[in-house]
């Protein structure tokens, strides 16, 4: 089975726990406005590669993964190319290797039956799923990414349900996910999910600008700031208060 990817990256450290062989595949619906890799929304592009020889190159380097580390598959999106991954994950599994998807999730659609026993199986070989909540609040989404929220809200309710581990990510943004308010809501809403290892809180920069201006690409944040990392503990505390409301509500004593 082949996929269509972007780029490979042997030594990954921030796209999961430990030191990550990161597979980038190519195509995405989504346009986030802070798009850093906007080189892989094309769904035609990249190259042609077979899963097993991307398992064969992550053997070459394995011996820098034995910290904790293994697998992941961002993009673009990856959950655009699930047969490429139930492939990719099962070598992974015969060697004992960690996986995991760093996901927008855009792609979830519970009423597409044959997709949802696809995604099932996946889940299996799936060890932990990043997923990207861009905007707790549905126009905002929009206006941030082109796409709407719901199934991807939808999506991190299908991941409680099987089990899966999930590491939730969101990027602040000056004057467009810095809103207390939405930053509250967010956190009430992941508050209900007793399958949520982690939280990162990421401060969004602009260094793809020059990559936007090669590509011809207008870059819509170009007069936005970069956010202050001294901020992010207290927007990361907003979150972490809804969170908190929302466990006590329903009497969850679990802590991310």
């Amino acid at each position: 089975m082949s996929g269509r990817i972007h780029s490979l990256e042997s030594f990954g450290t921030v796209d999961g726990p430990g030191t990550r062989y990161v597979v980038f595949v190519q195509g995405c619906p989504m346009r986030c406005l802070y798009c850093h890799n906007p080189d892989t929304w094309a769904m035609t592009g990249g190259k042609i590669m077979e899963a097993s020889y991307i398992m064969e190159q992550y053997d070459r380097n394995k011996a820098f993964y034995q910290n904790g580390g293994g697998i992941t598959v961002t993009g673009g999106e990856p959950l655009m190319q699930v047969d490429f991954l139930i492939e990719l994950f099962t070598l992974a599994k015969e060697r004992g290797v960690h996986t995991c998807i760093d996901s927008s999730g855009i792609a979830f659609n519970a009423k597409n039956t044959a997709f949802i026993e696809k995604l099932d199986k996946l889940m299996t070989l799936t060890d932990l799923v990043m997923l990207d909540i861009k905007h707790i609040d549905p126009v905002k989404h929009k206006e941030l990414t082109s796409q709407p929220n719901e199934g991807i809200l939808a999506f991190a309710s299908y991941l409680n349900d099987k089990g899966v581990h999930m590491w939730i990510r969101h990027v602040v943004v000056p004057g467009w996910t810095d809103d207390p308010k939405y930053l509250y809501d967010l956190g009430y809403f992941i508050g209900q999910f007793t399958n949520m290892t982690a939280l990162d809180v990421l401060p969004y920069h602009d260094m793809a600008k020059k990559k936007y201006e090669e590509l011809g690409i207008d870059y819509v944040l170009k007069d936005v700031p970069p956010m202050d990392k001294a901020r992010v503990p207290e927007l990361k505390a907003h979150i972490l208060d809804g969170i908190k409301k929302r466990r006590e509500e329903l009497g969850i004593t679990h802590h991310t």
